[in-house]
Parts: structure tokens; C-alpha cells; sequence
């Protein structure tokens, strides 16, 4: 089993980051976390032309069906840029639904809007902070209308479609839930605060909107979890771009500050440190790129895959943002180094497909189950 990307994979991989670099510097990132913006609208205007969108996306329904393995690549660069735009809800979570479920209508429709970028999606399951399960799902559909409330829901404010939970049936199991389709041009949508100012959440009110039935009645909740498994990998990769990046900043620093007459970096608790944070980080890789072959070949040990690398990469991240800010010292906690930037971003991602420890109990209920079978 080959766990190194391919020259085309890499030669991929330096094409995104020589675009981030020119497009998306940390000053392109303050500009919405400090502005008005909702998102860099000039930046994915970029990455439509780029043509990165479409990259797992079938050629048949518009995209350049490339691959997985080239959709993670492009990942963790993103993650890398802390890239203020809606690429991974509108393609890690509304276009991966769409092409698990979707009719080929359905799929002939959407897919080349979401691989164009002409149209922004989303995907709306919470409606509460903590667990989600079908219990917690209130919002309901009679008719294919939806009446209910959707928080937090990522990139809510802007997205032009959402694929959205709604309870069909009486009852608090998976099987009381489906999934529809819905234009949000005529829901009531509100700003909804979170750590990360540059990933736009929202409260969307739902009063009897026209809804599109996304799968068979009662499917809802089993689709979502191959969904999740799918996002999980894409979003590890950019946790693991982030952390990498952080890594790569406090160990710049280390070096070229200076205390006592020598570099930080040369006393031993910022060099335990560093290692530490490395050590997370390389762990993770081995875990992404295990999640990545399991995506890429539609394995059967993608669950598991997939719930190993957001576990693993959830706390590379964390712990290499967290660290970040400590081998700057008190500098690290100001507004003006960037060492926040990856901070917000490794909370906000820890916790926007489910938080760590629920992936933590899938794992375990997985492994269990593959060991009894």
C-alpha cells in the first residue's frame, strides 16, 4: 500500500499553494475577520477559475473527476491558507450529499453549479449546541414544506442551496429522518457569532419552505453518516495544512528570537515543545493519508479511516495552534501576529462535523463491531 501522492498529486498540491500565497496571505484573511466581508469573494472567484471545485466531482456532471486523493490534496493547502471561503460546505458536505443520494436528475442539476461555484451550498443538521442525533432534530417536513429552526449552519448567510435533516415520522430514531433540498432564498437567515469570524455561521429560520425530498423517506440519518465519513477525511486534511503551517511558524520563531544572547529555540522547553507538536502533526499524516486511501478506493474500512484521522488530526491541530501561541510568548496572544488565526480555525474545525469525542466513540463502536464481525 502507497501512502506517497503521486508527482501529479504534488505538482497539484505547489499549483494551489503558489495561488494561496499570491491570493490568500494573512491580510487577505483579516480583511474578513476584521471587515464587513462575509467571505473573500475575490479569492473564490480565484478558485472558480482555478477549477479546483469540480475536482472530485464527476466529468459527466461538470467537474474534472479527477479524484479524492487530488480533492485532499487540495485540502490541506486550503487549511494551510486558513482560506476564508465556502469551499468545504459547499463541496466536502451539500455536493458529497447530492452525490450519495441525489437522483440523476438531481445530480445533473446541482453537481455543475457546485463545480462551477455559480451556486454555494451548505448543510443543515444542528439546531442546538451539543449532541446531534435524530432526538435533537425538531424541524419537520409535511408535504415537502420545512417549518423548524437550523443552528449553527456554516456559510448559512450566503449559501444559495442547503441540504437539510427534517424529521418525516414520529419517533426519535434514525429512521425518523430525510433529507431535502431546499433554495434558501426565501428563508430567514441570521448571523450567528463563533471563534472563527472568517467561517460565517448562521440561524436559519425555516416557516413552510419548499423543500426537494434528497433520497428515500427515512434515509436521512444513514446518508448523513457516509457524508460525515467522507467530509471527515477532507476536513482532516486541512487541519493537518493548518497545523503544519503552525509548526512551520513557531519553529521559524524559535529561531530567529533571541533571549539570554541565544535563540529561543535553543532552550530546552521550546525545543520538548516543538517536538511535541511535530510528533501530533506526523501521526496524523500517517492517519490522513490512511483516510485518504480508504476515500479514494471507497474501501470498506472508510469508517473507521475516517474517524482515526479526524480524531488524530483534530488534535494535531489544536495542540500545534495551541503551542504556536506559546513559543511566542506574550506577543503570541496580540492581535497583530497571525498566531490566532490557526487558533480559531483548529477550534472551529474540531467541532463544525461533530466534536472530537463523538468521533472518538465512533471509532470505538466501529473497531468493536469489524473486531466482532
Amino acid at each position: 500500500m502507497n501512502f506517497e501522492f503521486s508527482e501529479d498529486q504534488k505538482l497539484l498540491a505547489d499549483q494551489v499553494r503558489k495561488f494561496l500565497d499570491d491570493n490568500c496571505a494573512s491580510s487577505h484573511v483579516r480583511e474578513v475577520l476584521e471587515g464587513e466581508r462575509v467571505y473573500h469573494e475575490d479569492l473564490w472567484a480565484g478558485i472558480k477559475e482555478l477549477g479546483i471545485l469540480g475536482t472530485a466531482i464527476p466529468e459527466q456532471y461538470g467537474g474534472s473527476g479527477a479524484g479524492y486523493l487530488e480533492l485532499c490534496v487540495v485540502a490541506e493547502e486550503l487549511g494551510r491558507a486558513v482560506a476564508p471561503i465556502p469551499f468545504g460546505a459547499s463541496i466536502y458536505l451539500a455536493a458529497e450529499a447530492i452525490l450519495l443520494a441525489g437522483s440523476e436528475q438531481q445530480k445533473s442539476t446541482y453537481l455543475p453549479q457546485l463545480a462551477s461555484g455559480e451556486t454555494i451550498g451548505t448543510l443543515a443538521v444542528s439546531e442546538r449546541a451539543g449532541e446531534v442525533s435524530p432526538r435533537t432534530i425538531a424541524l419537520t417536513a409535511k408535504d415537502n414544506q420545512l417549518t423548524g429552526v437550523k443552528m449553527p449552519v456554516q456559510y448559512g448567510t450566503i449559501a444559495d442551496l442547503a441540504v437539510v435533516a427534517a424529521k418525516t415520522s414520529a419517533g426519535d430514531d434514525a429512521r425518523s429522518i430525510s433529507l431535502f433540498l431546499v433554495d434558501l432564498s426565501a428563508v430567514k437567515r441570521d448571523v450567528v457569532d463563533s471563534i472563527d469570524p472568517t467561517q460565517n455561521m448562521a440561524r436559519l429560520t425555516f416557516e413552510d419552505a419548499a423543500a426537494e425530498p434528497l433520497g428515500g423517506a427515512g434515509e436521512g440519518w444513514d446518508i448523513l453518516q457516509k457524508v460525515y465519513d467522507r467530509a471527515a477525511v477532507l476536513f482532516a486534511f486541512e487541519q493537518i495544512g493548518g497545523a503544519q503551517k503552525a509548526l512551520e511558524t513557531a519553529t521559524e520563531y524559535a529561531k530567529e528570537r533571541y533571549a539570554f544572547g541565544r535563540p529561543i529555540g535553543s532552550f530546552q522547553g521550546i525545543k520538548h515543545m516543538i517536538a511535541n507538536m511535530y510528533v501530533d502533526l506526523e501521526l496524523a499524516r500517517s492517519n490522513c493519508y490512511y483516510g485518504a486511501w480508504a476515500l479514494g478506493t471507497d474501501a470498506a474500512e472508510l469508517p473507521e479511516a475516517a474517524a482515526t484521522a479526524r480524531v488524530s488530526a483534530t488534535t494535531a491541530y489544536q495542540h500545534c495552534a495551541r503551542n504556536n501561541i506559546q513559543v511566542h510568548g506574550g506577543m503570541g496572544f496580540t492581535w497583530e501576529f497571525d498566531c490566532h488565526l490557526h487558533y480559531r480555525r483548529s477550534n472551529l474545525l474540531a467541532l463544525n462535523i461533530g466534536a472530537k469525542s463523538e468521533w472518538e466513540n465512533k471509532l470505538v463502536d466501529r473497531l468493536e463491531a469489524r473486531n466482532a464481525a
